[in-house]
């Protein structure tokens, strides 16, 4: 019995020391889904997101919820040196975000309805000109301008 009970003690003092070191370690990256819709409440071809923050190192994954859908970096509207970026229609794709700042992106077919989103990375602005002086078309320009206060 006074075995039982020592060893218990040295069990519950371990567990309590191992809670509390993990306590100060960092958190693991927390990767981020964001949705390709037809519709989501009154929006009509939409990301279920439209800004994203992640950390360098964490992956955006787009889901394919609705087809006809795909995920475009807009041209300058990445980083400097990110390369081309362009999913297939239909698919689910990911992006590892290895570069701090913003992304813009779109998805092709719907851009002009105003079916784009951004993501920033490392909460590094340092882009944001670039990605203010984007061509966006159609609905997107609207969008983007009342975005752009959100960055």
């Amino acid at each position: 019995m006074c075995r039982k009970k020592i060893n218990m003690k040295n069990i519950l003092k371990k567990t309590l020391i191992l809670i509390f070191l993990s306590s100060f370690t960092p958190a693991f990256a927390a990767d981020t889904t964001v949705e390709m819709l037809n519709k989501s409440g009154k929006e009509i071809m939409v990301f279920s997101n439209k800004i994203v923050r992640v950390n360098v190192g964490e992956t955006v994954y787009w889901k394919a919820t609705n087809k006809g859908h795909n995920v475009e970096f807009i041209k300058g509207g990445t980083p400097e040196g990110v390369p081309k970026f362009k999913s297939k229609m239909n698919k689910d794709t990911q992006f590892k975000f290895e570069k701090p700042g913003i992304y813009a992106y779109w998805c092709t077919p719907h851009k002009m309805m105003g079916m784009i989103g951004f993501v920033i990375v490392g909460d590094d602005k340092s882009n944001l000109e670039a990605i203010k002086s984007i061509k966006f078309v159609g609905k997107s320009k609207k969008l983007a301008l009342e975005l752009f206060s959100q960055l």
